[in-house]
C-alpha cells in the first residue's frame, strides 16, 4: 500500500531551496508517530535535506526507526543503511518482494516524487498548513476531490510553538 505524507500551504507549497517553509513542532511529531516502525521513500534530495553539517552544507541524515529507501536517478548514489533505487519499477519490485499486501508505505518527498505517486497512491495524509507562502518554489500536485475522500479531520490551532493552524486529515483513494 502506497501513502503519502506531506504538509502543504494553502496554494499546495510545499519548499523552497530544497527545505520546508515552516517551522511546524506539532506536524513533525505528527508524522514521526505516523511513519515511525514504516517504509519511508524519499527522493534523493529530500534525504539530503534531512540533515546539514556545520557549515550548513546538506549532508542528508537516515530516518530513524523506519525502513529508508531513496529514489534517484543517480545510478553512482549509494547511502550505507539505505535502500537505494533508481526507478519507479525498481521501487514497486522491491516493495511486493518485501512487504506486506496492507502494510503503508510513505512517500515522504519532495515535489518530483509527489507528483510520481500521486496516481500511484491509495491514502493521502495531508497537514494542510493555513499559510500562504508566495516565495515558494515546490508544490504538491492538486488534490482531486473526484478521486479522494477526506475520511478524517483533527484541528490544531495555532500556538507559540507552531505559527500556523493545521489541519491533519486523511484521504482515501474513492476507487
Amino acid at each position: 500500500m502506497i501513502s503519502i505524507i506531506v504538509a502543504i500551504g494553502k496554494n499546495n507549497e510545499l519548499g523552497k531551496k530544497n527545505d520546508l517553509l515552516w517551522n511546524l513542532p506539532t506536524d513533525m511529531k505528527h508524522f514521526r508517530e505516523t511513519t515511525r516502525g514504516r517504509t519511508v521513500i524519499m527522493g534523493q534530495k529530500t534525504f539530503e535535506s534531512l540533515a546539514k553539517d556545520k557549515d550548513g552544507k546538506q549532508v542528508g541524515k537516515l530516518l530513524p526507526n523506519r525502513r529508508n529507501i531513496i529514489l534517484t536517478q543517480d545510478l553512482s548514489f549509494k547511502k550505507e543503511g539505505a535502500e537505494v533505487v533508481y526507478s519507479i519499477d525498481e521501487l514497486m519490485d522491491l516493495l511486493e518482494k518485501t512487504s506486506g499486501k496492507d502494510e503503508e508505505n510513505f512517500i515522504i518527498g519532495g515535489g518530483m516524487i509527489y507528483k510520481l505517486f500521486i496516481d500511484k497512491a491509495d491514502k493521502l495524509y495531508i497537514t494542510h498548513v493555513n499559510g500562504e507562502f508566495p516565495d515558494a518554489e515546490v508544490f504538491f500536485p492538486a488534490i482531486d476531490k473526484t478521486k479522494w475522500q477526506k475520511i478524517k479531520s483533527e484541528k490544531h490551532p495555532k500556538d507559540e510553538s507552531n505559527k500556523y493552524d493545521q489541519e491533519f486529515a486523511e484521504y482515501l483513494r474513492k476507487i
